[in-house]
């Protein structure tokens, strides 16, 4: 199994930016496949930004263009670079990793808002 700790959320004015870090405990994160969720107060649960172990990417259509999800497998972690934020951004962002493997894991979420 993989358990997640997750930083980088804060408070930021529309049009700002920031970037999410989630670091996986587990030895297996090279073979998972990693992802973004996000959830709004209201709202379903959103899908942001999906990467594959050999580094393949996807995105929900809210955030194309302006959300960049990388990783690092030497240190455990995955990104998600969040630029041109908008107020409708505001969300708890969770990490959700995939092993190819044996069970995945979640991170607690951290707070993203943004608002002037």
């Amino acid at each position: 199994q993989v358990q997640l700790v997750e930083s980088g959320g804060g408070l930021v004015q529309p049009g700002g930016s920031l970037r999410l870090s989630c670091v996986a405990s587990g030895s297996i994160f090279s073979i998972s496949t990693m992802r973004w969720y996000r959830q709004a107060p209201g709202k379903e649960r959103e899908l942001v930004a999906v990467i594959t172990s050999v580094g393949r990417r996807n995105y929900g259509d809210s955030v194309k263009g302006r959300f960049t999800i990388s990783r690092d497998n030497a240190k455990n972690t995955v990104y998600l670079q969040m630029n041109s934020l908008k107020a409708e951004d505001t969300a708890v962002y969770y990490c959700n990793a995939i092993p190819t493997y044996g069970p995945g894991g979640w991170g607690q979420g951290t707070q993203v808002t943004v608002s002037s």
